[in-house]
């Protein structure tokens, strides 16, 4: 019994293990189905992916295809349309393009025609309002002076410039030009002497450098030398020369005046009492002027010559004697003219003294010291630089701007008891703070109880109405150190402007004309400062200056640490 039990147990767990094996078979075939439809699932994924690409590029390349032809229909149809354009321009060529064409010509030839005329006219503005002259010395314009002698010129004028075309000198032709255009009176014409060679021959018998220029005015004519026109000076050391200065408005000027002017005056000199000779420099000027100075001795000429215009009394070193005053008196007394001069000297000068007494001045003794800073040179107290009034016998000088220098002066009085017909005009003037020192051999500058004080007239003009036609004028300066040129030359000028307006306001006349332009200098020009302005600037440059620098130095430290 049991083995049969076994037997059917085991017959039943061998059924069992077929029917798990049975089982197992189908469930891996089941998973290999499903595995077999993901695969197929996938494929076809792909395949679907891949046709719709397909259909997609299909798609773009058909658009691109009628992109094309779009394209070309539009080009074929721009290219119809440019060939209507062209069509159409042509066609219209001669209406409105040819109407704006028309018009665009018409504006720019009246652009052009406008742009000549305004040049034209320009062309025709006279240069002096067209052309600034900034040199120093104004060397290309001419001077106010000048623009009042050719205002008042009321005769015809020609100049002559003689030079080979091409040849010309700019700075005297441009100048030229100037009197040209301030005169209707003045002609301005260019010789050839190659073209003309006879010209120069009808007005001189010398020989006329290139550029040189003459001057003309009905019989009457002066030749301008080109060399006169130019100061030279010489170099010794290597024997060359150097422009200095221009003088062609002075020269030019002159030659004007001299051919305009009937009668030209005259300027006689005393002579024989150790009077100083006029330097080359003030001698030049009253050349210039068209005043021919001559000598007079009255030991051997009983009176003042009837010619003369003027008469010169430059610092006798000696007194004039008797018969000399009344010479002097007489021709003076006569409506004569005088230009005096006096230096202090310990000799006696009774007669000369008297000739001033006679019209109410006087010497005050011993020499003019400044106690003004402001109104002295060289800080020097005696190097005087008094103020100049403007009076019409230095007017000229007072509107120039330049100082005045008078070194070794005398003060002058005015005497109350002068004739009512005498005037008597003060030309420099010191300031209040001067006083004379009579004591010149005192060991002290200072001002002692002794000295008289200021103020102090250092040159006056006189005036006196003898008859309805005669007129006496004298101008008189007490110290000749106007006339030197070395002084003259620390004022840049200025004593050589005072000295020349004087001579002009007594030589002058309707008939005669006595202008002198002084020459324009091309070096460097002096620098005159009074001892007030050398003290100024000494206190600015050692004190004001650095102490300034010092306290903002010192403001910044501390500003510095504080921080």
């Amino acid at each position: 019994m049991n083995f049969g039990e076994n037997k059917e147990n085991k017959r039943k767990m061998e059924e069992e293990k077929k029917t798990e094996d049975v089982k197992k078979i189908e469930n891996e075939q089941k998973i290999e189905d499903v595995e077999n439809e993901r695969k197929t699932g996938y494929e076809e994924n792909i395949e679907n992916d891949q046709k719709i690409e397909r259909e997609k590029k299909i798609e773009d390349e058909q658009k691109t295809k009628n992109g094309q032809k779009i394209g070309k229909k539009k080009i074929k149809n721009n290219r119809k349309g440019i060939k209507f354009s062209i069509k159409d321009y042509a066609k219209n060529i001669n209406r409105k393009h040819l109407k704006n064409g028309s018009y665009s010509m018409i504006i720019s030839a009246i652009f052009i025609v406008i742009v000549v005329v305004i040049n034209l006219i320009v062309g025709e503005i006279p240069s002096k309002y067209t052309q600034i002259d900034i040199s120093e010395s104004k060397v290309y314009s001419i001077g106010e002076q000048t623009k009042s002698f050719l205002k008042d010129l009321n005769k015809d004028v020609s100049i002559y410039q003689v030079t080979q075309s091409g040849s010309e000198d700019e700075t005297i032709t441009n100048l030229l030009q100037k009197y040209e255009e301030e005169s209707n009176h003045i002609e301005v014409v260019q010789k050839d002497p190659v073209v003309n060679p006879q010209f120069v021959s009808e007005y001189t018998s010398e020989n006329v450098s290139s550029n040189s220029l003459i001057v003309v005015c009905g019989e009457r004519s002066k030749v301008v030398e080109y060399s006169s026109m130019y100061e030279q000076s010489i170099d010794y050391n290597t024997y060359s020369y150097t422009t200095t200065g221009f003088d062609g408005e002075g020269q030019i000027t002159s030659a004007i005046a001299y051919v305009t002017s009937d009668n030209l005056p005259v300027l006689y000199t005393l002579e024989g009492h150790g009077e100083l000779e006029l330097n080359s420099t003030i001698k030049e000027d009253i050349e210039k002027a068209n005043i021919e100075i001559k000598s007079l001795n009255l030991l051997t000429e009983n009176s003042v010559p009837e010619d003369a215009d003027c008469l010169l009394i430059n610092a006798p070193g000696t007194d004039i004697s008797e018969d000399e005053k009344e010479a002097i008196l007489d021709y003076l007394e006569n409506g004569g003219k005088a230009m005096i001069f006096s230096d202090y000297t310990e000799e006696s000068m009774d007669n000369f003294n008297e000739i001033l007494e006679n019209y109410g001045i006087s010497r005050v003794e011993g020499l003019v010291f400044e106690g003004d800073p402001s109104h002295y040179a060289m800080q020097t107290p005696y190097y005087l630089v008094p103020t100049i009034n403007n009076t019409d016998a230095v007017s000229d000088a007072a509107s120039s701007g330049y100082y005045i220098l008078t070194p070794y002066a005398q003060g002058i009085k005015k005497s109350e008891d002068v004739r009512d017909t005498v005037t008597i005009e003060s030309l420099l003037t010191t300031s209040d703070s001067a006083y004379a020192k009579a004591n010149l051999n005192s060991d002290t500058l200072e001002k002692a109880s002794e000295d008289e004080e200021g103020p102090f007239d250092l040159g006056v003009s006189i005036t006196e109405t003898v008859d309805d036609d005669k007129t006496t004028q004298i101008v008189y300066y007490t110290t000749s150190y106007l006339l030197d040129s070395n002084v003259n030359q620390m004022v840049s000028g200025g004593n050589e402007q005072l000295i020349m307006a004087s001579l002009n306001w007594m030589c002058s006349s309707d008939e005669t004309s006595t202008t002198s332009i002084p020459s324009k200098s091309l070096e460097i020009s002096y620098l005159t400062l009074t001892a007030y302005d050398v003290s100024f600037w000494q206190i600015c440059t050692i004190g004001l200056i650095p102490g300034f620098f010092l306290v903002a130095g010192f403001v910044v430290w501390l500003k510095r640490r504080k921080a």
